[in-house]
């Protein structure tokens, strides 16, 4: 890679956790930058200043003269590529790239990716999980783990992708062994402007992909030209050679063909969302030539997601589930389908940044839940869908609202179908102050 950079103005844009990353590997190349960020005081200044002192960086805007200089700008998954301020000043013989792109490029080693609106890091953790259990060598990395370039120079036997829109947005040189789109739903509209222009940006991992997995439950995520090497899960009877959901009696089981693999009352992950990440879980291990019968008992120890769908153990015989992972209406929608069928009510807690996603699709969740408590900055929004909704002022209020209602037996659900950070550092600390609100009622 130090001969791609030989001669370049290289600048990186944005300073946090893949900015730094990018700057330690260039840094060890010995390739010289300039950092830009539009905050005034980006968190990562005092690490830049300790890995490179003669790197220059400019804050408190998008520097358009640094940006027209620059011959290869490395852009974080966080800034906003299309932004005026930065596009314009891009010049047409520049490249601009992401750090995972940067990292395809130096590490050939044989990947898996995965994207989707939901439930990416639950399919990427379940793959890690069974590479483990087969013991093969492998690296979760992308959008979750370790930035990619914290592992440029590890040499495992494959590396588990997790990809967002906006790391797919700048990346050409992918070449995994499979990819897939899970499913498509309304995320990052403020950004990506429409949904087909964020399918189309999703649909770039087909592109890069030599075997694509595609889900049989939505058309939106299936490839155009779909090819007999293409491998296909859903909840419905697969064809031979693809993965789906079987009934024997009154039972269903996970299958490949007409193969029955495991009893889905056994898998850990609860809900018919769940039993789909785990077919295509299944399905790119299979494309990586894992056995599908182990890989099925290796489904039995997975332990799940902190903030996705957890219990809060509790003493009341009410069971609160943290869901605050749910950053957008079909991870929600997802979320009641898999607890509607509960005996007793279902409580929802909803609301925060909506990131221009339009409510109404989330009319159909709302009319299986018995009662709906909403807070943050598009609260009232999902609070206008039903007529004795409460609007609430922080999570503390909505978990004292939601324990005034419910009895034992009941679900009270936090899936927020909105980001954190109109309230919160992020999800985690959204679904931290959750546990620690149930834990100070009981």
């Amino acid at each position: 890679m130090t001969t791609y950079f030989k001669g370049k103005k290289v600048l990186i844009l944005g300073l946090g956790a893949t900015g730094i990353a990018c700057a330690r590997y260039l840094t060890k190349l010995n390739v010289d930058f300039r950092v830009n960020d539009s905050r005034v005081q980006p968190p990562g200044q005092n690490r830049l200043r300790e890995l490179n002192p003669g790197a220059s960086l400019l804050t408190g805007k998008w520097h358009g003269d640094a940006i027209a200089e620059a011959d290869v700008l490395i852009a974080s998954p966080g800034v906003d590529i299309n932004d005026a301020n930065i596009r314009n000043h891009v010049r047409a013989d520049a490249e601009l790239i992401g750090d995972v792109e940067l990292y395809c490029r130096a590490n050939k080693a044989n990947k898996l990716a995965v994207t989707g609106s939901n439930g990416k890091s639950t399919v990427v953790s379940v793959l890690h999980h069974l590479a483990n259990y087969l013991g093969v060598k492998s690296i979760l990395a992308g959008n979750i783990g370790l930035p990619v370039l914290e592992v440029v120079d590890l040499e495992p036997e494959i590396v588990i992708l997790e990809l967002s829109s906006f790391q797919l947005e700048t990346m050409t040189s992918l070449d995994a062994i499979a990819g897939t789109v899970l499913n498509i739903c309304d995320d990052h509209l403020d950004r990506h402007k429409s949904i087909e222009n964020y399918t189309r940006i999703k649909h770039r991992i087909y592109q890069q992909s030599r075997c694509r997995v595609y889900s049989r439950e939505q058309v939106a995520t299936q490839p155009s030209d779909v090819r007999a090497t293409d491998i296909s899960f859903g909840l419905d009877q697969p064809e031979p050679g693809h993965f789906g959901v079987v009934a024997d009696g009154d039972r269903q089981f996970l299958a490949f063909g007409d193969k029955k693999l495991i009893n889905c009352q056994l898998l850990p992950l609860a809900g018919t969302h769940n039993h789909l990440n785990c077919l295509a879980a299944l399905a790119l291990g299979h494309s990586a030539g894992w056995p599908v019968v182990k890989m099925a008992q290796g489904l039995l120890s997975f332990e799940g997601l902190a903030h996705r769908c957890k219990p809060v153990p509790t003493l009341d015989g009410i069971t609160w589930i943290n869901d605050s992972k749910a950053t957008n209406i079909g991870a929600t929608l997802a979320a009641i389908d898999g607890l509607q069928q509960s005996t007793g009510q279902l409580i929802l807690i909803a609301g925060g940044d909506g990131k221009g996603a339009n409510f109404d699709e989330l009319k159909p969740g709302l009319a299986k839940v018995d009662k709906l408590i909403t807070l943050g900055k598009d609260g009232s929004q999902i609070a206008h869908y039903k007529s004795d909704a409460v609007e609430v002022e922080d999570l503390h209020q909505a978990v004292q609202q939601a324990r005034k209602w419910a009895n034992t037996g009941d679900v009270v659900l936090l899936s927020p179908a909105c980001a954190s950070i109109d309230m919160f550092n992020n999800y985690m600390h959204r679904g931290d102050v959750f546990i620690e609100a149930v834990r100070e009622i009981q």
